[in-house]
């Protein structure tokens, strides 16, 4: 009996793992903070532990071709289409966190965080952080 009750918390819990990457894997949509206009659709995937994002599309088509002149490092100069932006997001609860998130517009790199909305699971909320001063963004799910 007790082998049981191990094996269904076990599956319970790994479920509960699998679920929130699930939720959090996937295309989600950026919006300028701005203009309030869709920008870009950005791809989270994993890579062994760790969740990565990259920018698999520039929605305006006069930007596709843009360099990061801002980034340093083996950023410097690449396009913006394609580039790895969100590194090393490790889980933590219902949250991943610990990694960081480029900025292709001004080249800086910020600590980051990013969870799903728990009201609406279609989006997803990203933080970027330097020091104790933080902006959050939400992305919508494609």
């Amino acid at each position: 009996m007790n082998f049981f009750r191990i094996l269904l918390v076990s599956l319970i819990v790994i479920s509960g793992t699998v679920n929130v990457q699930a939720q959090v894997i996937g295309k989600w949509k950026t919006i300028d903070d701005n203009t309030g206009k869709p920008r870009s659709i950005v791809e989270i995937y994993k890579k062994g532990d760790k969740l990565y994002g990259k920018i698999a599309r520039i929605l305006d088509e006069a930007e596709r071709g843009n360099l990061c002149e801002e980034c340093e490092g083996s950023d410097y100069n690449k396009p913006i289409e394609g580039m790895v932006i969100i590194k090393d997001m490790e889980k933590d609860g219902e949250e991943y966190e610990d990694g960081t998130i480029l900025d292709p517009e001004n080249g800086k790199v910020y600590r980051c965080k990013i969870w799903v909305d728990e009201e609406n699971p279609k989006v997803l909320n990203v933080r970027g952080y330097i020091a104790f001063l933080y902006r959050t963004q939400k992305w919508i799910r494609v």
